[in-house]
């Protein structure tokens, strides 16, 4: 009997910390209240953001840049009580940390994430977490993904066909009609080898199931990948984004009429 005691308390001891990690995240604004998770191994970013909310820093700021089928962005301290017209949302330098970009994650609809300044000022690429910005995107058809990814791998490929193919060429004509199975064959590790090259180099782009399915039915930025830090996603109130983005908006895609952030409280 003490030992199966001892084996359910060092269980439940173990299992703690797991669900202790977890945090929810609750935006609620004029217009409606959205909830979500933030990720527990985008620790900086969460603990910041976390900082941010609980001190109240997010609480009576606004979205300042909304767009359509792409995102809305919020929570920059310069919005707050500014009058209507003025241009806000310069974001705090100050409140720059480096960024945490997890491959893991992507930017399909409802994704939480921090914006930052062009890399021409700011090549690190770090987050500036005195705002955030929320993915609305549009739903990709699944030929247009496909069209994405052969567009953006074909100059690896054509390099690497170079390599593996162009020194063969004259030896693999002659085995196509002299001996068809070896030069299937020679195609198939070539093919590997070309693949292997594309997934090695920078920049290539191979969508995972995950992906094609949340980007066809849910919907979301793709072009953003490799950018910005996403530590979150809204999970419930999806519907308040697109009344976000659907605002009226001025030249600098400030809504003109404001959406204020009442108040952003994490658990």
């Amino acid at each position: 009997m003490k030992k199966s005691v001892f084996i359910l308390i060092a269980w439940v001891f173990v299992s703690i910390p797991v669900w202790s990690q977890s945090k929810t995240v609750t935006i609620e604004t004029n217009v409606g209240t959205m909830k979500g998770i933030l990720y527990d191994d985008v620790s900086n970013h969460v603990a910041t953001f976390c900082e941010r909310a609980n001190k109240g820093l997010f609480n009576g700021t606004l979205f300042t840049r909304v767009i359509p089928e792409f995102m809305i962005q919020g929570g920059a301290p310069d919005s707050k009580n500014a009058p209507a017209g003025v241009r806000v949302g310069y974001g705090d330098r100050s409140a720059e940390i480096l960024p945490e970009m997890r491959p893991q994650y992507f930017f399909k609809k409802g994704t939480i994430a921090a914006p930052r300044q062009n890399d021409d000022i700011n090549p690190k690429k770090k987050s500036d977490m005195s705002q955030f910005f929320i993915v609305q995107g549009k739903v990709y058809r699944a030929g247009e993904l496909d069209t994405l990814q052969r567009a953006t791998n074909l100059p690896i490929k054509r390099k690497a066909m170079v390599a593996f193919y162009q020194p063969h060429k004259m030896e693999m004509d002659s085995l196509k009609t002299a001996d068809p199975k070896e030069y299937n064959r020679r195609v198939v590790e070539i093919n590997h080898k070309v693949d292997s090259v594309i997934r090695a180099t920078p920049g290539h782009l191979f969508f995972t199931d995950e992906q094609i399915e949340a980007y066809t039915t849910l919907g979301g930025s793709r072009h953003l990948e490799g950018q910005y830090t996403i530590y979150g996603e809204i999970t419930e109130g999806l519907d308040i984004i697109d009344r976000i983005a659907s605002q009226p908006r001025d030249a600098y895609d400030r809504p003109k009429k404001d959406i204020k952030i009442v108040r952003v409280t994490v658990d």
